[in-house]
């Protein structure tokens, strides 16, 4: 099968270029690029796939791109491509957000209209829900994202909704919660703890560190998101998580005993956008996708801090 991924130098979507490389694929890659971090980072997390011959890489922005030409003959489209991070994305720099999350998805939704594409998989975010009294968090609980990344991730599933109601496109959307693993980006929390173990320097912890969170290895994402285009239900979402709900502070002590280094912390005010609680309910993703964590906590940590190590 042909299959294209947007994002494709990112961090999850280099694990998945190479995921469905490994099962036989051809894989058309797509990416822009963009400033958020730097270049040379994106370029090492390709490294693999472009030395195989399966894999063919197409740059340029989603909403600049003539689309329909790179999806023609796709058996799947895998849209991650997305402007990522939340405490960015307020004030002018969502502009990029819009950008980049919405009026991107729509050309894309476009272009997979006029070539036929069987199948999309769209990647969304626990941001979506924002803050709920009731967690686990389903599918059909609320959506009041507390963030404009939160926003344009939710807009971007109401479009996938109406290109199926008036087009008949087949998208699965996933919300993805908080995803972490080797490759992670720079910005990301235990990138950044881990490299503050490796180094000796302090960090900023935001918040009391009560703030929980649902963490899921990269690897089950992209076990989720492989299964999200052979078995999802057309027009479904799904929660992927990894079923464990950990408070900050918790983590800090699993990473000190991982790495044999003590944190030093600089506490600060939590920042406008973040959620205080996370927990996702994966009942439809194991019934339909047959998604099941595979991944510890204390095993995926260790797993990065093996990968931090190594980077220069």
């Amino acid at each position: 099968m042909k299959a294209v991924v947007t994002g494709a130098a990112g961090f999850i979507g280099s694990h998945l270029t190479e995921a469905l490389l490994a099962r036989g694929h051809e894989v058309l890659g797509v990416d822009g690029f963009t400033d958020y971090y730097p270049r040379a980072i994106k370029e090492d997390n390709l490294s693999r796939a472009r030395d195989h011959h399966r894999f063919l890489l197409v740059e340029g922005l989603l909403q600049e791109l003539n689309l329909e030409p790179i999806f023609e003959g796709a058996g799947a489209v895998y849209h991650l491509a997305a402007q990522a991070g939340v405490r960015a994305s307020w004030g002018l720099e969502f502009e990029a957000y819009t950008g980049h999350n919405i009026l991107a998805t729509q050309r894309l939704l476009e272009a997979a209209v006029g070539a036929r594409t069987p199948r999309i998989v769209f990647a969304s975010s626990s941001s979506v829900y924002g803050d709920s009294p009731v967690l686990p968090l389903r599918e059909d609980s609320p959506c009041r994202p507390v963030s404009p990344y939160g926003v344009t991730k939710l807009a971007g599933e109401h479009l996938a909704h109406l290109y199926r109601r008036n087009h008949g496109l087949v998208v699965v959307s996933l919300r993805y919660f908080t995803v972490y693993g080797p490759r992670q980006r720079p910005d990301m929390a235990f990138h950044r703890f881990l490299r503050a173990c490796r180094d000796g320097r302090g960090i900023h912890i935001y918040g009391d560190g009560s703030q929980t969170r649902d963490f899921t290895y990269v690897d089950d994402i992209v076990a989720a998101t492989l299964a999200a285009a052979d078995s999802g239900t057309p027009g479904a979402v799904y929660n992927v998580g990894g079923g464990e709900r950990v408070a900050l502070n918790e983590v800090l002590r699993k990473i000190e005993g991982i790495t044999g280094q003590a944190l030093r912390a600089t506490r600060e005010e939590a920042q406008r956008g973040d959620m205080h609680d996370t927990a996702a309910d994966t009942t439809a993703a194991a019934r339909d996708l047959a998604f099941r964590s595979a991944v510890p906590l204390d095993e995926g940590l260790s797993r990065e801090w093996d990968w931090i190590r190594r980077l220069p």
